[in-house]
């Protein structure tokens, strides 16, 4: 098949006619008929009959379109991507693997600083359990891990932990919420509604411990392995959350969460995880710098 014919036809099937289709491809009505009568040919079938004065499709000529509209459909996106990837050519790419149990705002505030610094550098992000994220990085599909935890002892894998600061935890909810509780933490937490991290999250663990030393059997409403979801339900006011103390005056201003109290027995480490021992890569050394300096105290 010539694929030329076929583009004339499809202009033609779109523009309603063969004048009209002449006049949008700079060519005459003469020289276009005779092109879409040699698709025609090869495939021995009409695709247009007349109708009056106008042509129409026939059955043929339908189901032709069909597959004219998806072969240039995917032509112009063969177009857009080879463009895409012709301007993003100079861009270095950061690949990340961020565990799906660090705070959303962690994440952001730790990866900022490598593109603000480097207009050159691609982020691509991707967000999952350790396990999976560091079978990744084995075989270099990624270039860095965001953890809440150091590679666990059952992974058998050549990388290196780098610790990138720590927090302690704290409660946080609506103002609306927390009246009258504030002095009677950690207590006031018996009776409030509590949002809780899913049952697999570090965090969790520590969590249950603590409450159990203080004798505390909270009012669990919703237990969520997504922190923006948790987030979601805290800042309407659905219960109380636990989120790193360094997010203090981000809750308070993104989301308007209130501290309820600092857990203070409760600290939350986060670790880079790649496969250099000295870390060489440009970003990962601004975000190790800006974590140590900027958001965390070592």
């Amino acid at each position: 098949m010539n694929f030329k014919h076929l583009h004339y036809f499809w202009v033609a099937a779109r523009a309603g006619g063969i004048v009209r289709a002449g006049e949008q491809l700079h060519i005459s009505p003469q020289t276009l008929s005779g092109q879409i009568k040699l698709l025609e040919e090869a495939l021995d079938k009409k695709l247009f009959r007349k109708n009056g004065r106008n042509l129409e499709l026939t059955d043929a000529g339908r189901l032709a379109l069909d597959y004219a509209d998806e072969i240039f459909s995917l032509g112009s996106e063969l177009e857009s991507a080879v463009r895409r990837e012709s301007e993003s050519a100079t861009q270095a790419r950061f690949r990340v693997g961020i565990a799906d149990s660090v705070p959303k705002a962690i994440a952001y505030r730790l990866l900022e600083p490598a593109l603000s610094a480097a207009a050159s550098v691609r982020l691509i992000c991707h967000e999952g359990k350790l396990h999976a994220l560091l079978a990744q990085l084995a075989v270099h599909r990624l270039d860095l891990i965001i953890a809440d935890a150091p590679i666990p002892a059952d992974v058998n894998i050549k990388a290196f932990n780098h610790r990138l600061g720590r927090s302690t935890l704290s409660c946080f909810g609506a103002k609306s919420l927390l009246q009258g509780s504030r002095k009677r933490f950690p207590l006031s937490l018996a009776t409030l509604p509590v949002l809780l991290p899913g049952t697999e999250s570090a965090v969790r663990r520590k969590l249950d411990h603590w409450l159990a030393s203080h004798a505390i059997s909270p009012r669990v409403v919703g237990e969520f392995d997504d922190g923006a979801m948790t987030m979601a339900f805290g800042r309407e006011g659905r219960g109380v959350l636990f989120a790193p103390t360094v997010l203090e005056n981000q809750l308070q201003a993104e989301h308007s969460l209130t501290m309820l109290g600092q857990i203070d027995p409760i600290v939350e480490e986060f670790f880079a995880i790649s496969i250099e021992r000295r870390i060489s890569h440009p970003a990962v050394a601004m975000i190790m710098d800006a974590a140590r300096s900027e958001l965390f105290t070592v």
